[in-house]
């Protein structure tokens, strides 16, 4: 019985690993980051459920559509760990804070000054490291084990540093700017 797992198949055996070849395949994904690719393919799937022409939205999805700025639709992992992705990631988590667009605009401004958005981004003087260059880089460690490569990770702790020390993105902002650093 065991050996029906172990047993060879063309282009899905996995010698090193007891596990069938599919399972082996949504834990690798869960593990590094591809969460959200993998529930967007499978809600792809789900058909969309009818609702009568008559039906008005709710409050809630009227009051989110209004106020929350657009997530990407799909986003990789590492199509996060790009500055574009990166800036895509921070939109959703501003905007999960309950912070504003213009919240949004001053951590742009700040983080384009101190890293350009980039996940390796080092400041040689003063070691700093990530997008929102902490100092020392492994501070990041207590927003998630992948600090030195995943966005979503440093942005997590970036956002919020700013909001235990400045309250907000645009007073972190205006610090960064008076002072020289945030």
């Amino acid at each position: 019985m065991a050996e029906r797992h172990t047993r060879l198949r063309a282009g899905n055996h996995r010698p090193d690993r007891g596990k069938h070849p599919r399972t082996t395949r949504v834990t690798h994904l869960l593990r590094h980051g591809a969460a959200v690719a993998l529930i967007g393919a499978c809600t792809a799937l789900i058909p969309p459920v009818a609702t009568p022409a008559h039906a008005a939205p709710s409050v809630a999805a009227v009051a989110a559509h209004k106020t929350l700025p657009r997530a990407p639709k799909k986003l990789t992992a590492r199509a996060a760990n790009t500055p574009t992705g990166a800036r895509a990631v921070a939109r959703a988590m501003v905007a999960d804070r309950g912070w504003s667009t213009k919240q949004y605009t001053c951590l742009v401004k700040l983080w384009n000054k101190e890293s350009h958005w980039r996940v390796t981004a080092k400041n040689s003087s003063s070691r700093a490291y990530g997008i929102p260059q902490a100092l020392p880089g492994h501070k990041m460690r207590s927003a998630g084990h992948a600090w030195r490569t995943d966005a979503a990770t440093q942005i997590r702790w970036g956002l919020g540093y700013i909001e235990g020390r400045y309250d907000t993105p645009c007073q972190a902002w205006s610090h960064s700017r008076s002072r020289g650093w945030y």
